[in-house]
């Protein structure tokens, strides 16, 4: 499981990245237990220890889903990992991600303050709720869904408009959200079809 800026998704998803001694990324491994229709291939930087196949990394860096790579590199005692049964400090790389998830929320479009204070006090008080009277909660539930329904369709309306007017490019919107292109037209899509 790697690292998860919530409001961003599986586009930013962060992990300490494996470098191998030439400074290029290794590939993804499988690990074949022999059984046939084995487990996916993984990218875990734990895997590269130049053990049954797998090439050996030199060092470890931040990594994003979205395809950012950090610079600095934190180098690999191998022989210390392994005694420690393949754990290794990785909140360099993490704090790199962690920059970089910075950098990506001071581009996106900033919520008014106000509405973010509100947001953060509903919150509080439908976790209170949660414990206090679930059914209360699932009832206020209920009714966020219904207005974000109906306010996400209108904003993604009005969002594909501007774009198809060329007031806005993808790239704008994507950037504007934090995510790529892609994943910005798929929200967009996504909200068209709430009410």
């Amino acid at each position: 499981m790697g690292w998860q800026a919530e409001e961003f998704g599986s586009y930013h998803e962060g992990r300490a990245g494996a470098v191998l001694a030439d400074g290029s990324e290794p590939k993804p491994v499988y690990l074949d237990a022999g059984s046939g229709g084995g487990p996916p291939p993984t990218s875990d930087w734990r895997v590269y220890d130049g053990r049954f196949g797998a090439p050996k990394a030199a060092a470890l860096r931040g990594s994003c889903s979205c395809g950012w790579r950090g610079t600095p590199r934190y180098p690999i005692d191998w022989p210390q990992v392994i005694d420690d049964g393949h754990s290794m400090d990785t909140s360099g790389p993490r704090g790199d991600w962690e920059q970089h998830i910075s950098e990506v929320r001071a581009r996106s479009v900033p919520l008014p303050v106000g509405l973010e204070e509100l947001l953060e006090r509903v919150e509080e008080q439908l976790d209170m709720l949660a414990e206090e009277a679930p059914v209360a909660a699932l009832k206020a539930v209920a009714a966020l869904e219904r207005i974000t329904g109906r306010i996400g369709h209108r904003a993604a309306h009005h969002t594909q408009a501007d774009e198809q007017a060329g007031e806005l490019s993808w790239e704008a919107i994507g950037t504007a959200l934090g995510l790529s292109e892609a994943d910005a037209r798929s929200r967009l899509i996504r909200y068209s079809f709430r009410h």
